[in-house]
């Protein structure tokens, strides 16, 4: 699916910020929230976040992959809500696999800077059974800062 076209004040708001909070769906259809750090691509449109496989919020995406991310600022009064579909990859098996190399690109992008010790951080990647979620952005709305 083509990236949607998203307001700039809509997309530099959510460029501002990369920490927010996911919504999924349990299976009775109520939603599940989990506090997430990410990273942003407004080119693609495209979220992407270290998740942990045995997670609820994981569970809830592989049963339906519809999600929810909302954006908050600081005071709370201004935000957005992203929504699409998350895809999942293959938990890290390997600290040289290709998940690894997609969450070391999360980590620099979020950190703003390199980890101390990547092999340390790769081997703890395969040991959490980390994984990479892409929410690929179909709707948008909230009140971001107005110009």
């Amino acid at each position: 699916m083509a990236a949607m076209t998203i307001d700039p004040r809509v997309s530099d708001f959510v460029m501002q910020y990369n920490v927010g909070s996911l919504a999924t769906l349990k299976r009775d259809g109520r939603p599940q929230l989990s506090n997430i750090s990410y990273t942003y691509d407004a080119e693609s449109g495209l979220v992407r976040m270290s998740l942990t496989d045995d997670r609820a919020k994981v569970k809830n995406l592989r049963r339906d992959p519809r999600a929810s991310m909302l954006v908050q600022s600081r005071d709370a009064w201004t935000y957005v809500v992203v929504e699409g579909d998350l895809a999942l990859t293959e938990a890290a098996t390997s600290p040289d696999d290709a998940t690894c190399d997609e969450l070391v690109e999360i980590y620099r992008a979020i950190a703003g800077k390199d980890h101390p010790d990547w092999d340390e951080y790769r081997t703890a990647m395969v040991e959490e059974k980390r994984l990479v979620g892409r929410l690929a952005i179909t709707h948008a709305y909230g009140l971001p800062a107005r110009s």
